[in-house]
């Protein structure tokens, strides 16, 4: 069974910092492109950043640029989201997901974003909740 489990929430003064980690069970993330996505109470479900199954290429969304690093360790099987000086509006439900675009060549970022935008990304995890606040 294809499983993501994210952990690393909490509760943070803005300011602060966190890392969340992504781990999968059950397959390999190494030709996965795995994408975090959040969801903020009252918002819709935006994508914040990607990672391509080399990890090679990394995407990021507008409104996180310089305060979020993704990065990946396959021996690990895990994905890490690594949010800095973190604001009130940064408070929501994080959530991980993989996609495999079944190409000897990997997938890349575009290649989930393009399943994100289809709803064909079916690897998802539970979710971590952070919240910014003092």
């Amino acid at each position: 069974q294809l499983q993501l489990v994210e952990s690393g929430g909490g509760l943070v003064q803005p300011g602060g910092s966190l890392r969340l980690s992504c781990a999968a069970s059950g397959f390999s993330l190494h030709y996965y492109a795995i994408g975090w996505f959040r969801h903020a109470p009252g918002k819709e479900r935006e994508g914040v950043t990607c990672i391509s199954s080399s990890g090679d290429n990394t995407d990021y969304a507008d409104s996180v640029k310089g305060g979020i690093t993704i990065s990946r360790d396959n021996a690990k099987n895990t994905v890490y989201l690594q949010i800095d000086s973190l604001k009130p509006e940064d408070t929501a439900a994080y959530y991980c997901a993989a996609f495999d675009s079944g190409s000897y060549l990997g997938t890349s970022c575009s290649d989930l974003i393009v399943a994100w935008k289809r709803s064909d990304l079916e690897v998802w995890g539970q979710g971590t909740l952070v919240t910014v606040s003092s």
